[in-house]
C-alpha cells in the first residue's frame, strides 16, 4: 500500500461518481503526474497514489470493499482478508533478477495485495509513449532486513557487471534508475514482521497472568535488539501498542515510520489439576 490518503479526494472524486468518470479522473492525473513529464520532486510518489486509487476504485468489487471498510481493507494487519496470489514478480530467472515484469492479477484483500507496477498499467492505459515505459526494466529479490537498512547488490547483465546501491527503506516495488535501465526491488516477506509502508506490525503472544497482572516482555524490534515493554494489567487480547519511529526508515532520511505491536492473550489449551481449581476459584470470586 502506497498511500492511506483517501482515494477518491486523490482522483478529486466524489463517493457517486460513475465508472467513466473515474476512469477520466485517472487519465487526468496521471498524465500530470508522469515522472517523464513532472519533473517535481514527490510526481512519482503522487503518480503511485493515482495510480492505486485508480486500481481500486475501477474495481467494482475492490471499490465495494473499500467504501465499507477503508484502508483496512487491504491492510496486511488488520487481519480481514486471506492472503493474496504471492509476489508480483514473474519470468525467466537468472541470478537474482527476473528478466520480465509481470503482476498477479486479481489480488485479493490481505497481506499480499498487490497494487501492481504503476507505470505498466499507465501503458496498457494509454499504449506507451513515455520513457519509462520504453526503459528495459528488471526485477530483483532482496531480503525484509535488507531493504530496512539499505544494501548494495552486485549483478551482471549480458556479460557486464553492475552494483547497485539500493537505499534504506526501499519497498516491495519500489523502482530504481540504474544507467540505461530500470531496476524493481522486490522485498521478500519477514517470518515475524509484516510490513505496510513505513509502518511494522508485529504480533507478540503473552500468558494470561501477564494480561490479568501485568509486567515487562521483551519484544524484538528492526534495530536488531530487544526492546522492554511495559504491559499494563488487565490488557485485553488484540490490544494494538504504537511505538513511534521504530519502524522502517523512510526514503531520502525524513524520520521512520512506526512499529505496531500487537497483544495476543495466549491461553493454555489445557489445564492441570491445580489450574483448573484457581480458575474455579476465580470464577466464583467474579459472582
Amino acid at each position: 500500500m502506497v498511500t492511506q490518503r483517501d482515494y477518491y479526494e486523490i482522483l478529486g472524486l466524489k463517493k457517486s461518481a460513475t465508472a467513466a468518470e473515474i476512469k477520466s479522473a485517472y487519465r487526468k492525473m496521471a498524465l500530470k503526474h508522469h515522472p517523464d513529464k513532472n519533473k517535481e520532486k514527490d510526481a512519482e510518489q503522487k503518480f503511485k497514489e493515482i495510480n492505486e486509487a485508480y486500481q481500486v476504485l475501477s474495481d467494482e468489487k475492490k471499490r465495494q470493499m473499500y467504501d465499507q471498510f477503508g484502508h483496512a481493507a487491504f491492510d496486511p494487519a488488520s487481519g480481514m482478508g486471506s492472503a493474496g496470489q504471492g509476489g508480483p514478480f514473474g519470468g525467466f530467472q537468472q541470478g537474482p533478477f527476473t528478466w520480465s515484469y509481470t503482476t498477479q492479477g486479481g489480488g485479493q484483500a490481505g497481506a499480499n495485495f498487490d497494487f501492481g507496477d504503476p507505470f505498466e498499467i499507465f501503458e496498457q492505459f494509454f499504449g506507451g509513449g513515455f520513457n519509462h515505459a520504453r526503459r528495459p526494466r528488471y526485477g530483483i529479490a532482496i531480503e525484509f532486513m535488507e531493504a530496512v537498512n539499505g544494501v548494495e547488490k552486485e549483478f551482471e547483465i549480458d556479460g557486464k557487471k553492475h552494483s547497485l546501491k539500493i537505499p534504506a527503506g526501499a519497498n516491495d516495488g519500489t523502482r530504481l534508475r540504474f544507467d540505461e535501465f530500470d531496476v524493481t526491488v522486490e522485498v521478500k516477506t519477514h517470518p515475524r514482521f509484516k510490513r505496510d509502508g513505513y509502518d511494522v506490525f508485529l504480533v507478540e503472544k503473552i500468558p494470561l497472568t501477564t494480561a490479568l497482572l501485568g509486567g515487562n516482555i521483551e519484544i524484538p524490534t528492526l534495530k536488531e535488539e530487544k526492546l522492554k515493554l511495559k504491559i499494563r494489567p488487565g490488557t485485553q487480547s488484540h490490544s494494538l501498542i504504537r511505538l513511534r519511529e521504530e519502524g522502517v526508515p523512510r526514503l531520502r532520511g525524513r524520520g521512520r515510520g512506526d512499529l505496531y505491536v500487537r497483544i495476543v492473550v495466549d491461553l493454555p489449551e489445557k489445564l492441570t489439576r491445580e489450574q483448573r481449581k484457581l480458575v474455579e476459584e476465580l470464577k466464583q470470586a467474579e459472582l
